[in-house]
């Protein structure tokens, strides 16, 4: 894995220049000023610090290579040992780097709107879409990210036509943005009486959400409906007319939103999904037009693509768009997605590196 010595150069230099600076009474008397280089000294620490260790495991790495090549050969299998810890650490750090060299996702520490659809498959495409929100609930608990479910459409065998829930917290977009995509299961379903493997797809798309400050909204551009809201499972929302859809005319873009009680609170979350929906749109637009001579092999927003295979007979997870395959399905399916979302991090990162070179 190639490290862009350059931008380890370039980053240095800005903390040793910071670090100076601060140390300018001119600055220190200048609040805003000392303020401002104070949060960017802080940032950089954090990177400053991977860079040493693995300068740290580089100089192992290269202190071993050093006996190995000497004539002492009572060093030489205490130096085997030191150099393959030392290229372990090395290539582990090496990841951390290549995300921390990376450009920069401004979007990365949004809270996200998530939207799950039932594709092929029928009732089974449904139930599996249930099993995603489990999924997505299992893992946001790891991360310390909350999860709320704010419009859905229900079946009567508990599973979801659609639904789209909030996952709020401090970077949610940076570990949900990979989610975006086909899905597709394979398996025995619960319908099926024969036992033959079905092939089924749910489509999610993640948007983060957006700043009061990003997209301005005319009333007048706007229709407001109240409706009675229904599901299988005859909740307490089908009592009243509290369920708001918001159409937005000019695109015609259609929000709802039906599982608070108060109609002004599902007037406010779904003007807030409207809002994200507005500036994601504007977003892909100006994508496709960067896109237009290349197209990205880490996806992060097609739906129409197929990121992701689940087999239950084999036990299987495979992640299409980096080729990783595996065997813990179960654990997966609980929320354990660390593992291929570092992975998928790492190859977003060497992809953008990729580009700058």
């Amino acid at each position: 894995m190639a490290v862009n010595e350059q931008k380890i150069k370039i980053l240095l230099d800005r903390f040793d220049e910071l670090t100076a600076s601060m140390a300018d009474p001119a600055v220190a008397s200048d609040v805003a000023r000392y303020s401002k280089m104070s949060r960017e000294l802080g940032e950089l620490s954090s990177k400053v610090e991977v860079i040493n260790r693995y300068k740290a495991a580089c100089e192992e790495e290269k202190e071993a290579l050093e006996i190995l090549d000497s004539d002492d050969a009572e060093m030489h299998e205490l130096a085997r040992e030191q150099l393959s810890e030392a290229q372990h650490h090395k290539a582990n750090i090496e990841i951390e780097l290549m995300e921390i060299l990376a450009e920069r996702d401004p979007r990365d520490d949004k809270s996200v709107i998530v939207e799950i659809r039932a594709g092929a498959g029928g009732e089974e495409a449904a139930l599996f879409a249930a099993t995603l929100l489990k999924m997505y609930r299992g893992y946001a608990a790891l991360k310390g990210f909350t999860v709320d479910v704010f419009d859905y459409n229900d079946t009567e065998l508990g599973g979801y036509k659609e639904l789209m829930f909030t996952v709020e917290g401090h970077r949610a977009y940076s570990r949900f943005k990979f989610e975006s995509g086909v899905h597709r299961v394979q398996r025995v379903p619960v319908t099926e009486s024969g036992g033959r493997v079905h092939t089924s797809t749910v489509t999610v798309a993640v948007i983060p959400q957006a700043d009061p400050e990003e997209v301005t909204i005319d009333p007048k551009d706007l229709r407001i409906d109240t409706y009675r809201a229904s599901g299988a499972g005859g909740q307490h929302i089908n009592r009243t007319d509290s369920a708001i859809r918001i159409t937005h005319i000019p695109t015609g873009l259609v929000v709802q939103c039906q599982d608070e009680r108060s109609q002004y609170k599902n007037k406010d979350r779904a003007m807030e999904v409207l809002k994200s929906r507005l500036v994601e749109m504007t977003r892909s637009r100006e994508k496709a037009e960067e896109d237009a001579t290349r197209r990205s092999q880490v996806g992060t927003g097609d739906r129409s693509e197929r990121i992701r295979t689940y087999n239950y007979h084999q036990g299987r997870v495979t992640d299409h768009r980096i080729g990783l395959t595996l065997y813990r399905l179960e654990e997966i399916l609980a929320g354990d997605l660390d593992e291929i979302i570092d992975a998928l991090t790492v190859a977003e990162a060497a992809e953008k590196q990729a580009q700058e070179e």
